[in-house]
């Protein structure tokens, strides 16, 4: 347990950070954001991220691979920020970080696996 903080409020912080990085590198943050704590997992749900230009870009074939090559450009020039604040935040190494989005519906899944089991010392 980092600093006493129960399970809701570690959440509530990842959360927020992910709040802060979406505003960072894309200039706007998502509709909704939840994060769940998952034994060594932190599940992260974004929806409404796809900004209006995505949006269009997304009614095509191509435009839909430049939208998630976009994606995973700034999430892999981000990884190291937000891994280490995500770490900071649970007192957990992170070990890896996965991420797709879905722009039919216009959500984002963020994945972080951690060194060890979050859940139960929450």
């Amino acid at each position: 347990m980092k600093n006493g903080r129960t399970k809701g409020e570690i959440e509530g912080a990842v959360r927020n950070a992910i709040i802060r990085f979406e505003q960072e590198f894309m200039g706007r943050g998502p509709e909704d954001v939840r994060a769940f704590i998952v034994r060594d997992i932190i599940l992260v749900r974004l929806k409404g991220v796809l900004t209006p230009a995505e949006r269009q870009l997304a009614k095509t074939e191509e435009g839909i691979e430049m939208v998630k090559q976009l994606r995973q450009t700034l999430i892999a020039q981000g990884r190291k920020n937000l891994s280490e604040e995500i770490a900071e935040i649970t007192g957990v190494k992170i070990t890896a970080l996965f991420t797709d989005i879905d722009t039919y519906i216009g959500e984002r899944i963020i994945v972080f696996t951690l060194a060890q089991d979050l859940e139960s010392t929450v």
